[in-house]
């Protein structure tokens, strides 16, 4: 995959995340969790966005490492959603697929650009 095919991916996911977040009861927990979901989720691809134009491997390194945590916490983000009865399962499934693959991306990359 190449950085531009993983920006607009990342970038595709808080989209959607953003749209979920949009059917969520406006109750204090469907807001409180929505808003760290939102918030999280757009990292992602701000921090993607912002490691691809690191001016040093040490700073690609570290924005990465951020991106791999938010990704890490969306998909928390969801499951806590499903767990607390905030969205069923299957309206979270293709979020949670994409968080845990974007995770495994991530940590994948991370690892690489360290050795």
């Amino acid at each position: 995959m190449t950085p531009k095919e993983l920006k607009d991916r990342t970038k595709r996911f808080a989209v959607a995340v953003i749209s979920l977040c949009r059917e969520l009861p406006p109750t204090l927990d469907g807001r409180r969790l929505g808003g760290q979901l939102i918030d999280a989720a757009t990292s992602v691809a701000a921090n993607y966005r912002a490691a691809c134009r690191a001016r040093s491997r040490a700073e690609f390194i570290a924005k990465l490492g951020t991106v791999l945590e938010e990704s890490d916490e969306s998909l928390f983000w969801l499951e806590l959603m499903v767990d607390a009865n905030l969205v069923t399962k299957s309206r979270a499934e293709r979020l949670l697929k994409e968080a845990d693959e974007l995770t495994a991306i991530f940590t994948t990359s991370v690892k690489t650009a360290k050795n």
